[in-house]
């Protein structure tokens, strides 16, 4: 064994002790990152990347359009669109059986195409439609399963944070990615449907008389996220302008529309503002270890190695990403989306290419593992969020509801496998 395959095992060790010590994951990259090319090239290379790294990741303008999706989708929850949402979907579903149930998943669909983030989607879904479905005499653990899974959504359906730091750290093309997660999105949010009336069937709540009128009167409502839609992902499928453009475009814009509106006052968008703030920096800080982790990566040869052993053994292409999607599912289980996308995307990716497959359809395979994680216990971010807005749910109830969603999530990853089309038709029609 060289000395750079002793130091990266004892890096990767110690960053998961700093991890199981409850330190930051961006800190612990950073810091396992320094310390680890220190002891590769010695401590004054290793303090120079400390001084050039932050600048070049808060610098770097392909990383611009974070801090906007992010106020965009803040703007978006300080403007009470999600709960316009479910009133529309539950006014064109709710006469099916189960029918909130339908309507919580595709108000989540609908939110994450404005929002960009599963955390927020599951938060604010919960506020909104867990009163609800317990009004209608929902068992707590399918309401929650229901919002848990539907919250996944926020990372798939573009606009997607988590897509837009897979194509950061692979430097694959942002708008292409928005547009794989589209037909994806779609069939992720058609199979939760299918997944609430398979699963529970006559256990579900009769739904309630369906109402022609007032469910085209409910589609008055839902209009600023269509439009918010189409400014955002129209403009960036027809070349009309960058990502970054158009994450800015929709940043102002629902602002503007939650002022024409009355939902938004100087305080809303302070706190909004607020908000962004907050999770922009937690955003570059896990970047900025990234980058520091990847050096220590680079220096030690650890993905051209690994690259080099999984390729040896001889499993064929999808055998070789049938061992790494079991990886990202044990992985995803025992750490949050983002610290799992940072973690192991520049270890697996070289793999990936040397394979030939697609990295736009692997973006969206890597992002489909991660919602799986997302509702996988012992960890399932989602799940805790839950539990933290609703305290008198137990997350053993939450943990119970989610198991058909995890059933539904790894059948439509073998979809995804077996017919990539599905992600790639959208991306190779752009302009």
């Amino acid at each position: 064994m060289s000395m750079g395959d002793l130091t990266a095992i004892i890096g990767f060790i110690a960053m998961f002790v700093l991890m199981a010590l409850r330190v930051p994951i961006g800190i612990a990259m950073g810091l396992v990152g320094v310390f680890g090319f220190a002891a590769m090239r010695g401590m004054m290379p290793a303090l120079n990347l400390l001084t050039t790294s932050p600048f070049r990741v808060v610098t770097d303008f392909n990383l611009t359009l974070v801090p906007f999706f992010i106020l965009m989708g803040a703007f978006a929850t300080n403007s009470g669109m999600s709960r316009e949402l479910f009133r529309t979907g539950n006014a064109w579903l709710g006469s099916f059986r189960g029918g909130l149930a339908l309507a919580t998943i595709s108000a989540c669909a609908g939110f994450a195409a404005i929002c960009g983030s599963s955390v927020a989607t599951a938060a604010t879904m919960t506020r909104v439609a867990l009163p609800e479905m317990r009004g209608a005499g929902y068992h707590d653990a399918t309401s929650t399963g229901v919002i848990a899974a539907g919250g996944t959504l926020g990372i798939l359906i573009p606009p997607s944070v988590v897509m837009v730091v897979y194509g950061y750290l692979t430097e694959t093309d942002v708008g292409q990615l928005f547009m794989a997660g589209i037909f994806p999105g779609v069939l992720a949010t058609a199979m939760y449907m299918g997944t609430v009336l398979v699963a529970h069937g006559k256990r579900l709540p009769p739904g309630k008389r369906f109402d022609l009128r007032e469910a085209f009167a409910s589609l008055r409502d839902v209009w600023a996220v269509v439009l918010l839609f189409i400014a955002v992902i129209g403009v960036i499928y027809l070349g009309i302008a960058t990502p970054t453009e158009a994450a800015a475009v929709g940043a102002f814009a629902t602002m503007l529309i939650g002022i024409m509106r009355g939902r938004l006052n100087t305080r809303s968008i302070l706190d909004s503002l607020v908000e962004a703030l907050r999770t922009s920096v937690v955003l570059y800080t896990v970047l900025i270890g990234a980058m520091l982790f990847g050096y220590f990566l680079a220096i030690t040869q650890s993905p051209q190695k690994l690259t080099a052993l999984l390729v040896g053994l001889d499993l064929g292409a999808y055998g070789t990403l049938g061992l790494i999607l079991a990886f990202f599912f044990i992985a995803g289980a025992l750490m949050d989306e983002m610290a799992m996308i940072v973690l192991m995307v520049p270890i697996v990716f070289p793999v990936i290419v040397h394979l030939g497959f697609d990295p736009i359809w692997f973006g969206v395979i890597l992002v489909t593992s991660c919602q799986l994680g997302m509702i996988t216990p012992p960890v399932g971010i989602n799940m805790f969020v839950i539990n933290s807005i609703a305290k008198d749910v137990k997350l053993t109830t939450i943990f119970r509801g989610v198991g058909p969603f995890i059933a539904a999530d790894i059948l439509r990853l073998v979809i995804l496998v077996i017919f990539p089309a599905i992600a790639l038709w959208l991306p190779m029609t752009m302009r």
